[in-house]
This record gives C-alpha cells, sequence and structure tokens, in this order.
C-alpha cells in the first residue's frame, strides 16, 4: 500500500512538473512578451506597434517612460495665427528602437516615433511669449492630442515606408486612429525631413 502510495505521488509529481514545463516553454518561445508588450516601459521591452482587427493603430502605451528627442515649437503667434502644430511637439522614441539606431544608424521596422502635442501657457506679449521667474519665453501648458508615425516598408510602401497617424488633438488622446493619406501627411516628411521622413535635423540624439 505504501508503495503504491508513492507510485501514485510520483507520477502526479511529474504531471505537475509537464505542466509547469509547457507553460514556460509557451512563455519563452512567445514571440512578444504580452506583459512588457502592454506596459512598454522598461528599456529591455519591445514595444511593438499593435492594430485593432479593421487595421486601426492602437494608442501606444507607456511612450511617456520611451526615450526622449526633443521639443519643437511652431506657436500661432508667430505663424499668423495659423500654426498647423501651435504647441510644443515632445517627440518619444521606443528604448529597443533607438538603441539599434545608434548601432545602424537605420530606423528598424517596428519604430514609432511618437508625438505628444502641449499647448504654450498663454502671452501676454504680441508674439505669444510671456514673462516668468525663469525670463521671458514660451511655457508648456495643457497636453493637446498626439500623433505618430510607424516605419513598416511593406505596409506603408505607399507613403515611404511609414504610416501617420493622428489621435485628435485635443485631450483626451483617442484610444485608436487610423492612418492618414499621402497629402495629409506623408507628402510634407518626404518634402523636408532629413532622413528617412523623420525630422532628424530637430533631435540632436538622432542627427548623425
Amino acid at each position: 500500500m505504501i508503495a503504491t502510495n508513492r507510485v501514485v505521488r510520483a507520477a502526479a509529481l511529474v504531471a505537475t512538473v509537464a505542466v509547469v514545463s509547457g507553460v514556460i516553454t509557451t512563455m519563452v518561445h512567445s514571440p512578444l512578451n504580452a506583459k512588457s508588450n502592454a506596459k512598454g516601459n522598461a528599456a529591455g521591452d519591445r514595444y511593438l506597434p499593435q492594430y485593432t482587427a479593421d487595421g486601426q493603430l492602437v494608442l501606444p502605451k507607456g511612450f511617456e517612460k520611451w526615450i526622449y528627442l526633443g521639443s519643437p515649437l511652431t506657436p500661432n503667434a508667430l505663424n499668423n495665427g495659423k500654426a498647423n502644430f501651435p504647441e510644443f511637439h515632445n517627440v518619444y522614441m521606443q528604448p529597443w528602437a533607438y538603441e539599434q539606431y545608434q548601432r545602424t544608424n537605420v530606423f528598424p521596422e517596428g519604430t514609432i516615433m511618437f508625438k505628444e502635442l502641449q499647448l504654450t501657457i498663454p502671452g501676454t506679449s504680441p508674439d505669444g511669449s510671456r514673462t516668468e521667474p525663469s525670463g521671458k519665453g514660451y511655457f508648456p501648458g495643457h497636453l493637446n492630442g498626439a500623433d505618430a508615425t510607424v516605419k513598416d516598408t511593406k505596409k506603408y510602401a505607399s507613403t515611404g515606408g511609414w504610416g501617420y497617424f493622428n489621435f485628435h488633438h485635443f485631450e483626451p488622446k483617442a484610444a485608436t486612429a487610423q492612418v492618414r493619406p499621402k497629402q495629409e501627411c506623408a507628402f510634407c516628411h518626404q518634402a523636408s525631413a532629413k532622413k528617412d521622413e523623420v525630422w532628424t535635423q530637430f533631435y540632436p540624439r538622432l542627427d548623425h
């Protein structure tokens, strides 16, 4: 009887190990760890573009913890009151894509350039500037939506290998966004961006 119980316990132990091993194998061989991808907030995470069933880009998660590249500013007051983007353009890039770019000088497939828009605090001078303790200038105010570009040379071949998306130019940001037509975004990047449709001339960390 004792021997029989030992055999039963041993068999149960083997079965348990087999189940655990199966779970571990599934996690290791998964092409993208779902937990890390959902957070996308550590240098080791490989956050990739996520899409809905109908092809809309899902608002990237954890982008504010990505690599910060810079904040160009084109206020209304300096553009006859009609700036296309009258905000700071706070631009971020996934850590893994940034690291690969630094090694190869090429933007890898799956790169996301995420641009969060941030209004300036209302100005008190004709040029839209105001005076704060640090001096006269333009100061960040409320967030105002976001845009994103995604590198995928096959999916977005018609727009030079990058897809362009708008998550609203107001808050809150939209949860998803449809790809924009070439005449709306890509044509300007293709005509004036310094490298591979990216405005590297405004981002010293990329301009090499």
